[in-house]
């Protein structure tokens, strides 16, 4: 049975690793190079790492700090914002990453999902989606949660997929920061259709809620968090030995 992945995420800005509640209230962290050496060494299975304001300000990615953050980890590393073209792929690849995140681009110009499949393979290319509850509906917002696009959340997932994205990282916006656990609701949705592996992303508060998640949620394929790592209220090893403790497969901490 495939182990699930427990994956610390970096929202960076101007450099600096931050933590908000539903995308707002931003703290600074710390260090994204001296943070993501310690998860690499901490038994994390991968690491996200996001420049959550390169979208908004319609600029590049942060490439230097990137390199350091590469240059500290020895686990898989995907990378998103401010990724508009096949030339930035190239980019962020070079720089390091293993995976490269569209969001905002995506939805601008889903054509790069199928161009950038073409050149690197789905496995390289993840779709991440920003999602939450309008009028009963789930929508997809942009430029980091600052957009509401109206489009609907599971009919783009969808096309995303179809167009070559190899993974799907599904942040409820609903929940993220709140730490009262994952949004199941959607995440099984999702999973109701999706062929290629799901994360979920944004709500965990303890290492139970990522027991509950795999329990509730067989097909997730990885739990995503940030603040409840960042601010050392869980560890990775106490999530993954609870997760052990309740048959759910996982990669041991060594």
């Amino acid at each position: 049975m495939i182990s699930k992945r427990i994956i610390p995420c970096l929202d960076v800005r101007n450099g600096r690793v931050v933590k908000g509640i539903q995308f707002e209230n931003l703290k600074d962290v710390s260090s994204p190079a001296e943070l993501a050496a310690f998860y690499s060494e901490s038994g994390a299975d991968e690491l996200v790492f996001y420049d959550i304001t390169a979208s908004a300000e319609h600029r590049g990615l942060f490439t230097e700090c990137l390199r350091k953050v590469a240059r500290r980890v020895f686990i898989p590393l995907t990378v998103g914002g401010g990724i508009n073209s096949l030339e930035d792929f190239d980019t962020v690849l070079k720089c390091g990453a293993d995976k490269v995140s569209v969001n905002s681009c995506a939805v601008r110009n889903p054509g790069l999902i199928d161009e950038a499949a073409r050149r690197y393979g789905s496995q390289c290319v993840v779709l991440s989606a920003d999602v939450k509850r309008v009028d009963g509906q789930f929508h997809v917002f942009v430029r980091g949660g600052r957009e509401d696009t109206g489009l609907d959340a599971l009919k783009w997932i969808k096309e995303g997929i179809d167009r070559g994205a190899g993974e799907i990282v599904l942040n409820s916006m609903d929940t993220d920061g709140v730490k009262q656990g994952f949004d199941l609701p959607l995440l099984n949705a999702v999973c109701a259709f999706s062929p290629v592996p799901v994360i979920a992303s944004g709500g965990a508060g303890c290492a139970q809620d990522f027991v509950t998640l795999f329990k509730q949620c067989p097909k997730v394929d990885a739990g995503l968090a940030a603040s409840i790592f960042h601010f050392g209220e869980v560890r990775i090893s106490e999530v993954k030995q609870l997760m052990k403790q309740n048959g759910i497969p996982v990669r041991e901490v060594i």
